[in-house]
């Protein structure tokens, strides 16, 4: 009998299929601009080796000790039509003990293909992002991927009038594989964020010396790093960061403003709300093997000191006018070390709109008069902002004679 079990427990090991399988316990595709990331979810370790081919371009992924199931199988039927990298996926058992997952591409990629360790609401996850092989490729730029981006012509401004187009970057929080808070009534943060930052846009835009560009339009999830990337390749002036975080205890309420802090927290709110914010990239997931070297190094210097105190004068303004449509949970504007606030030249704020955690908060950020009256009055403060404190740089987009 030991000898037989000897045996077994051999074949086993030498034998993957002779394993008890592994069904996927959820997939999903999140298609988006800057590359498409797909995502293969279990209650174990998936061990998986992977190639690329060309004529026709194709990854191939083998997922060992994974048999067939729904999840798996809605692979395929998540695929958009108009997924700017993905053309296809299909699945099938290759040999014993390994199904073979086959991305049909519509152009050559860079994947990054890494795990994650179970977090939150997740298991274990097996990620693959798909990345424009050549730098410009794809979808790399915002504007020329959506022309309803660029800046509008416009006649050249008359005396007094501004000279150049304020351009101002829209971070809707969260998106993708990370949802961000939940209400109590199932809100999920990330959809609250992305509706407010589409409504400001069009605010901004219809300003006659603004235009506004979004670090994801989108269900999906932009790194921190990315983000604060994005707006500085657009050269954004400001930087506005959309949110409506969760707290601890229902009852907590208001609208919040923050800016960077080079020396600690001013709160222990304002901590536990940027520890919380920190983690959105291990929870939407990022690979850690990439070296991060924008983020990881400590404050720059007195030109970073100077952009927060125009963040900090930003903040005030834009928090004075959202106190006229919501009860502030603070009077002023806090401080902490938001990663998404990193931008050493652009003057950058995270508004809490209203904590989703609060059963009545959550039911006016589903209101659309109610998000009408929100953005208004962040376009009044933003407006007020550079009526104080004209911009004196060169100009970025100046309008067209």
């Amino acid at each position: 009998m030991r000898a037989v079990l000897r045996i077994f427990l051999l074949c086993a090991v030498l034998l993957p299929g002779w394993a008890q399988a592994l069904q996927l316990s959820a997939s999903r595709v999140w298609p988006s601009p800057d590359y498409t990331r797909v995502t293969l979810e279990a209650q174990a370790p998936v061990a998986y080796a992977h190639f690329t081919l060309a004529k026709p371009d194709r990854l191939v992924i083998d997922l060992e000790g994974v048999e067939a199931g729904p999840a798996l199988d809605a692979l395929a039927t998540q695929l958009s039509a108009d997924d700017p990298y993905v053309g296809a996926i299909r699945s099938g058992v290759n040999r014993p003990g390994v199904m073979r997952l086959v991305i049909e591409l519509k152009a050559a990629v860079r994947p990054s293909i890494f795990e994650l360790p179970p977090l939150g609401q997740y298991g274990h996850r097996l990620v693959i992002d798909l990345y424009p092989a050549e730098a410009g490729a794809g979808a790399a730029s915002p504007v020329a991927l959506h022309p309803e981006r660029a800046p509008q012509k416009a006649a050249k401004p008359e005396a007094g009038q501004y000279e150049r187009l304020i351009t101002v970057a829209i971070d809707a929080g969260h998106g993708g594989e990370d949802p961000g808070a939940l209400g109590a009534a199932g809100s999920r943060e990330k959809d609250i964020t992305l509706a407010l930052a589409k409504k400001l846009k069009q605010k901004i835009d219809a300003q006659e010396n603004m235009h506004a560009v979004l670090t994801r339009d989108g269900d999906y999830f932009v790194p921190l790093r990315q983000r604060v990337t994005k707006a500085r390749t657009l050269k954004a002036d400001l930087f506005l960061s959309i949110h409506a975080d969760a707290f601890v205890k229902p009852h907590a309420r208001g609208s919040s403003v923050f800016a960077l802090s080079e020396n600690g927290a001013s709160s222990v709110t304002a901590r536990w709300l940027a520890k919380k914010e920190n983690e959105a990239d291990l929870i939407g997931g990022i690979n850690i093997d990439v070296k991060d070297p924008f983020l990881k190094r400590t404050l720059l210097d007195l030109s970073q000191t100077a952009t927060i105190n125009d963040s900090l004068k930003l903040g005030h303004a834009v928090l004075k006018e959202i106190g006229g449509v919501n009860t502030l949970h603070k009077p002023h504007v806090e401080q902490a070390g938001f990663a998404v606030l990193k931008a050493p030249d652009i003057p950058s704020i995270l508004i809490e709109t209203a904590f989703i955690s609060n059963p009545e908060e959550e039911k006016r950020l589903n209101d659309a008069a109610y998000q009408d009256k929100l953005v208004d009055a962040i376009v009044v403060g933003v407006k007020d902002y550079f009526a104080k404190h004209p911009l004196t740089g060169p100009s970025r987009l100046t309008r067209n004679p």
